[in-house]
């Protein structure tokens, strides 16, 4: 019985052993490729043309070693400094976003690296070059004016210096550029003072436009509002002068009727004061035959006195 232990662990020993081998084995033997990668088959050494996708796989046990290769979108980030079309010295950070083509994984792996290689080696010197060469197309001003265009012309140019960098290498089309943004334009303290000082000139010129304007317009308001009290005056004016004029027209007319109403207008207008003369003369408005037919106390007119 005292021996029984220790039998037992000498059968226990080599299970475990056999168990520790299988299961390095049976590791050896499988790969998980991570979720957003592809897998780069590489048999002792040599890498296999063909990438894996991700999930569960065999291989060959200790010959096949598979390296994750990053396909996911990523950034890369750089600064350029460069003389713009009149000279001014501008500092430029661009952030370039990109992907590489899990088809030619393998073969971006055995020329060129994995991802931070690919960035550093190809991505940073493309931007670098890429945005001096399209400074040097515009004025400082136009940079941030023409900004859409600037990117444009940017991403153009990194597209044709990468596939005709990667072209040389059987690679062409293995980086996917999806955008690029230009982050920030930094210039001079001298030019920053001078845009400053134009842009504060021309808010002074067009807040005197603006007054000038005003004033302007106002003058035209007021000018229009007497040109209209002018034409209403005129126009009361002309209609009071034919009134007048049909009047003494009517009144020509009836005077012309009727003689009679002259002297009805003079007796109108007369006082009742009968003027004194001396010499003999006339009593105005009195027409002395009109009263011959009548005399005072009834006494007919040219009668005779009495005897």
């Amino acid at each position: 019985m005292s021996d029984f232990p220790n039998s037992s662990a000498r059968y226990l020993v080599p299970v475990v052993v056999v168990l520790v081998i299988a299961f390095a084995v049976f590791s050896s033997m499988t790969v998980i490729v991570q979720s957003g990668n592809v897998g780069v088959i590489a048999s002792l050494g040599a890498v296999q043309p063909n990438a894996l996708p991700e999930g569960f796989h065999f291989k060959k046990p200790f010959i096949d070693h598979v390296q994750q290769v990053d396909i996911r979108l990523t950034a890369s980030h750089a600064q350029a400094t460069a003389a713009s079309k009149d000279l001014q010295l501008v500092t430029t950070q661009v952030t370039m976003q990109y992907s590489l083509n899990g088809a030619l994984a393998p073969q971006i792996y055995q020329r060129i690296g994995l991802l931070a290689k690919v960035s550093s080696s190809l991505v940073e010197p493309a931007i670098q070059e890429c945005v001096k060469a399209v400074t040097a197309k515009f004025t400082a001003e136009e940079l941030v004016t023409k900004r859409e265009l600037v990117k444009q012309q940017i991403q153009e140019s990194l597209n044709l210096f990468i596939n005709n960098t990667l072209r040389e290498k059987g690679l062409e089309n293995a980086v996917n550029i999806a955008n690029l943004a230009i982050t920030d334009f930094n210039f001079s303290p001298e030019f920053n003072r001078a845009i400053e000082a134009k842009v504060k000139a021309e808010q002074m010129a067009l807040q005197a436009k603006n007054e000038k304007i005003m004033r302007v317009t106002q003058a035209e308001a007021s000018a229009e509002e007497r040109k209209l009290a002018a034409s209403a005056e005129a126009f009361s004016t002309e209609v009071q002068s034919k009134a007048r004029a049909d009047a003494i027209q009517r009144e020509a007319l009836a005077l012309k009727q009727s003689p009679e109403i002259i002297q009805l207008r003079s007796i109108e207008k007369w006082d009742g004061v009968l003027p004194r003369i001396s010499g003999g003369g006339v009593v105005p408005f009195l027409n002395v035959g009109e009263f011959q037919g009548t005399s005072p106390a009834g006494t007919a007119s040219g009668a005779s006195s009495p005897r």
